[in-house]
């Protein structure tokens, strides 16, 4: 199975992994999550590939509650202990990473494409999460550790920010957008 180029820890870091295409689409990530169930001795059901497919198809940031909504719709079975359960095997997957943004509850995001390092731009004014391309980031964590004949291990970028326009008195150009959401941006 093809792997992510990174991703994130419980902690909201991002681990390189190596042998990994930049911008490369993943290859067949429902088959890839299906063998990766059976390489750790996990049955593959219904309830675990329909939650893999809310999860994975999901174009934001979502919580675990977005994704046990999103799951129900395909499947009226699953449970909240279903979707808490599997959330650790989708990120020890790295077909879907950990997003922590301070927050009492965390969000998750689906490695939809191997990539470099992603950072995250967090508006303080709406709870809009973004989605950056940083290469450099991957860079100046092996420099750094090169220095010091170190291998890294995790590094996470979140920049915290405030809305401009509205600071200006102008309506905040996210506004109305679902709290917790995202954009990808290069």
């Amino acid at each position: 199975m093809p792997a992510p180029a990174s991703h994130a820890t419980t902690s909201g870091t991002q681990h390189r992994v190596p042998d990994a295409e930049p911008s490369m689409a993943i290859a067949n990530p429902r088959e890839g999550f299906k063998e990766f169930l059976v390489s750790k001795g996990l049955r593959v059901t219904n309830q675990r590939l329909a939650i893999f497919d809310a999860a994975f198809n999901h174009p934001d940031h979502f919580t675990a509650e977005d994704l046990l909504e999103r799951a129900r719709a395909l499947d009226d079975s699953i449970s909240r202990a279903t979707v808490y359960r599997s959330l650790p095997i989708l990120t020890e997957s790295g077909l879907v990473r950990e997003v922590d943004v301070g927050r009492d509850y965390k969000y998750y995001m689906a490695n939809v494409r191997a990539r470099t390092f992603q950072a995250q731009l967090i508006c303080v004014d709406c709870d809009k999460i973004f989605e950056v391309d940083a290469p450099f980031m991957e860079w100046y964590g092996k420099t750094v550790c090169d220095k010091r004949d170190m291998e890294p291990e995790s590094q996470r970028l979140q920049v915290t920010a405030r809305c401009r326009a509205l600071q200006r008195g102008v309506r905040c150009p996210h506004a109305g957008t679902a709290t917790g959401t995202s954009t990808r941006q290069k």
